[in-house]
């Protein structure tokens, strides 16, 4: 079984971000919605899934009048495959590999890959300059841009809310925590700032490590999970340390996966 985590650049219309969501069906396990980064995030079970998800979203979202905070280079910006209980890496790229085909052919999207072969900050600063795409035209979708697909182990997305709206601490901090493990920018949003990360290895520093590594550095004044967490990865985390941290038993992969399934969800 597979999971996808499928990111669009929409997050601030609820009616798109309702049709966008309602085309995944019971495969729907989360959605995230962020209308400063202007994005919502989409946590979804299957192939068939991002393919309907995907449809819906390039009818309904223009990239060229969005405006947001988050780095981003499609209306489906980001669409990686990871491999839960069951399955290996090694399907999470023939999935991949099928969804390039699929959205290049009925879509006519471009579609960079990432995964063993690159990073996904590679293909934000290399696409269509000294990348070109996988499959698809070598010039982007009129109104949708490209497609950013991956496949790659279960991560945790993670944000850390700093007490002072300091922009240049938030870069600063980011360029400090960044490590194999860790991801990290510094973004405004809104009148906020934040250290937005991605825990790409998440038995090694989660949630609790990436707060404190933070917080060694400034004054933190919240935590959001983006999307799911792994189990095991809220297993590591004292339970009395959940709800500062934005955790919960109801916020893991298992959980809503577990729902899913016990309503009749084909595997």
């Amino acid at each position: 079984m597979l999971e996808c985590v499928v990111n669009i650049s929409e997050g601030r219309d609820d009616a798109v971000i309702a049709a966008v969501a309602d085309a995944a069906g019971r495969h729907l396990l989360d959605v995230h919605t962020d209308p400063h980064h202007h994005r919502s995030v989409l946590t979804l079970v299957g192939e068939d899934a991002a393919r309907s998800v995907t449809v819906e979203a390039v009818a309904r979202i223009d990239l060229r009048t969005h405006v947001g905070v988050h780095p981003r280079i499609g209306a489906v910006d980001v669409v990686p495959f990871v491999p839960l209980a069951g399955s290996t890496l090694a399907d999470a790229a023939a999935a991949r590999d099928r969804y390039c085909d699929w959205a290049a052919r009925e879509l006519d999207l471009p579609c960079f890959t990432y995964g063993p072969e690159r990073t996904l900050p590679d293909v934000r600063r290399e696409a269509f300059r000294t990348l070109a795409p996988a499959t698809g035209p070598l010039r982007p979708h009129p109104t949708a841009g490209a497609v950013a697909v991956g496949a790659r182990p279960l991560l945790v997305a993670y944000n850390v809310w700093l007490a002072e709206p300091d922009l240049a601490l938030a870069r600063r901090i980011a360029a400090e925590v960044r490590q194999p493990a860790v991801r990290a920018l510094g973004l405004a949003v809104g009148e906020r700032v934040q250290v937005s990360m991605n825990l790409v290895d998440p038995g090694a520093v989660g949630p609790a490590e990436a707060t404190d590594l933070v917080a060694a550095r400034a004054p933190v004044a919240g935590c959001e999970l983006v999307g799911l967490v792994p189990e095991a990865v809220l297993a590591a985390v004292a339970p009395q340390r959940w709800a500062a941290l934005d955790l919960g038993a109801d916020r893991t992969i298992e959980e809503r996966l577990g729902r899913a399934l016990g309503g009749g969800l084909e595997r």
